[in-house]
């Protein structure tokens, strides 16, 4: 007669089943980088130091502006009030309408007045959140796979945008992107004071980042690429070797042809003509801001 030396069958079974299931686990974790086809996976890229990548978010890596959404989800919080909401929206009224660099330092004033008093930390925390909400779904696809392009080539990729650097670094993270450029708000003791650290970077101050963060990483700008929806950013796309319209509004449409930049659209039918308008002005992106609480309120 068989005996089962100091056990039950029952646990046994129960110790069999436990090491079938740590091999099952140990296949598992083993197999997960093999492809199905049995073949080996292909080693990265070596770096390519000298050469990167740089993306505009707004209407370019993502669909409409990232600080309307970003907006929604305060405003949704309650971030807002009516009384703010109206005295920056008459700051960016003023600015799409005259359209001109020298409104920019009338805005630089209210440009993040909405953020003031609130900690860096919380909001950082609240745009992870918004993020998941609202904009993991807004990323356009065709221009994701241009980034990842890029990262398999070895090559570093940063977003460089209007919008606030906090935010703009979110995206870059959730991307797995290298980093990100964007407008600097002051904070104090890791509070927000309402002011910005120098002036939005929009138009020509765009072309200024990506030249000295060329200095700074040792690039060749000649082996770099730049894309962007906007004429606004035709600096920034014209200190890169290689400049790629994307999604690009009538303004850079024709400068691109004229200069034979490659064009990459990747909106249809009447999407294209509703997502296709002029992207928010660099300076002038939380405008989308107001609208996004505006539109709260009325509801």
């Amino acid at each position: 007669m068989f005996v089962w030396r100091g056990r039950s069958k029952g646990s046994e079974l129960e110790r069999l089943a436990a090491l079938a299931g740590e091999a099952s686990a140990e296949a598992a974790v083993a197999m997960e980088s093999v492809p199905l086809d049995g073949s080996k996976p292909a080693p990265p890229a070596p770096p390519d130091l000298t050469a990167a990548a740089f993306f505009d978010v707004d209407n370019t890596m993502m669909m409409g502006a990232s600080i309307f959404h970003f907006a929604r989800g305060l405003a949704a919080r309650k971030y807002f009030t009516a009384s703010d909401l109206a005295g920056f929206a008459w700051q960016q009224v003023k600015f799409r309408v005259g359209g001109k660099e020298g409104n920019v330092s009338s805005i630089r004033e209210q440009g993040l007045s909405f953020v003031a008093g609130y900690s860096v930390e919380e909001l950082t925390r609240v745009g992870e959140e918004i993020y998941d909400e609202l904009m993991a779904d807004k990323i356009w696809s065709g221009t994701r796979a241009l980034a990842q392009m890029h990262l398999d080539a070895g090559q570093r990729v940063w977003l460089v945008t209007a919008t606030p650097v906090e935010l703009a670094a979110i995206i870059s993270r959730r991307l797995g992107l290298t980093g990100a450029l964007g407008t600097v708000a002051e904070h104090v003791d890791g509070v927000y004071t309402g002011r910005l650290v120098g002036d939005l970077l929009h138009g020509r101050a765009k072309a200024h980042a990506v030249r000295a963060v060329a200095a700074r990483e040792g690039l060749n700008l000649r082996r770099c690429t730049a894309y962007s929806d906007s004429s606004n950013d035709i600096p920034m796309l014209s200190v890169c070797g290689t400049a790629v319209a994307v999604n690009p509004d009538t303004g850079l449409r024709e400068v691109a042809r004229a200069r034979g930049w490659e064009i990459r659209d990747f909106r249809t039918g009447r999407k294209a003509a509703k997502i296709g308008v002029p992207s928010v002005l660099g300076a002038g992106a939380l405008a989308g801001a107001v609208a996004a609480g505006l539109a709260y309120r009325r509801r």
